[in-house]
């Protein structure tokens, strides 16, 4: 399983707000959430996304897309991919293992 931080920036809005690009990027994710192929996070700067490998590429395109679905010409969209093979951790989890290390100190 594999963690997927995803940034896609609108480039040409008419307006500096970019909520309503968000809310159609994340109503995506939540049909894909729906029929349980992936889990997510919206958070202020980005959304991270767990599933198979395979999966989130594709999730990727389709929030890629969206900003062009609403008229855009131009979209630019940052990944950055966490694949660990040797354990499955959610990302919760990563959390509460870091959490735990300053609990203890």
């Amino acid at each position: 399983m594999a963690i997927v931080d995803v940034t896609v920036i609108p480039i040409g809005t008419s307006t500096p707000s970019v909520s309503s690009y968000v809310a159609d990027i994340q109503r995506v994710l939540k049909g894909y959430e729906e029929k349980g192929h992936i889990r997510y996070q919206l958070t202020p700067m980005n959304t991270i996304i767990e599933g198979e490998l395979p999966v989130l590429f594709e999730v990727i395109q389709a929030m890629h897309e969206v900003p062009f679905e609403n008229g855009l010409m131009r979209v630019a969209t940052n990944i950055r991919i966490d694949d660990r093979r040797d354990v499955k951790r959610k990302m919760e989890e990563k959390v509460e293992r870091v959490v735990s290390q300053l609990n203890d100190n």
